[in-house]
């Protein structure tokens, strides 16, 4: 084999797109990584100990039995010209300092709300607003629920119009996929207008 047929053309390469899944403490990270991904999403998820009682708080998640401690990956290929990497962050407090080297190289981010318990977003929102990160918001409809359209959402969590907020399902791979789209769709609208 010649040595010209090992090289790798770069212009046949996937663009690559690092991409934050983040929000609040079991509001559904993992379960949208793992369920848009291509490949076996790599976790990091532990059982959920008696050392957790009275610093992580399960109000509206007491069913919750394992939390991310360092990530979530996964891959979805939007196109022959577009990969997506997501890595999903830890959503307890005690875990936040991994976000700034998550954060690293990442050109946007999706935040996800549980609107049960809303207040569980706001770290986000403001981590994302901080650094100048663009993300769009999407509502985890839990058990198929959306109690609230999406600009009352956009008016509860006081988000700018730019700021995309579309109801989705963790669960269900069309649903989050159309939520990555929309995020894409965003990056490439703000780097038209720069």
């Amino acid at each position: 084999m010649a040595g010209s047929d090992l090289a790798t053309d770069a212009s046949s390469a996937p663009d690559t797109v690092k991409i934050l899944i983040a929000g609040g403490f079991g509001v559904g990270k993992t379960t949208l990584v793992g369920s848009v991904s291509e490949i076996v999403p790599l976790r990091t998820e532990e059982p959920l100990t008696m050392a957790g009682l009275g610093v992580d708080d399960l109000d509206g998640i007491e069913e919750k039995r394992a939390t991310t401690v360092a990530l979530d990956f996964g891959r979805i290929t939007i196109s022959r010209e577009l990969v997506l990497y997501l890595f999903g962050t830890p959503g307890q407090q005690r875990f936040w300092f991994m976000w700034n080297d998550l954060a690293l190289g990442a050109l946007g981010a999706v935040v996800l709300v549980d609107v049960r318990r809303p207040e569980c977003s706001f770290a986000a929102i403001d981590f994302f607003e901080r650094r100048g990160i663009p993300f769009v918001v999407g509502v985890n409809g839990f058990h198929g629920e959306y109690p609230y359209p999406p600009e009352d959402i956009r008016e509860a969590l006081a988000l700018p119009e730019h700021v995309r907020v579309l109801l989705c399902d963790a669960r269900d791979r069309e649903s989050c996929r159309d939520v990555l789209i929309a995020l894409i769709d965003q990056l490439i609208a703000s780097a038209v207008q720069a």
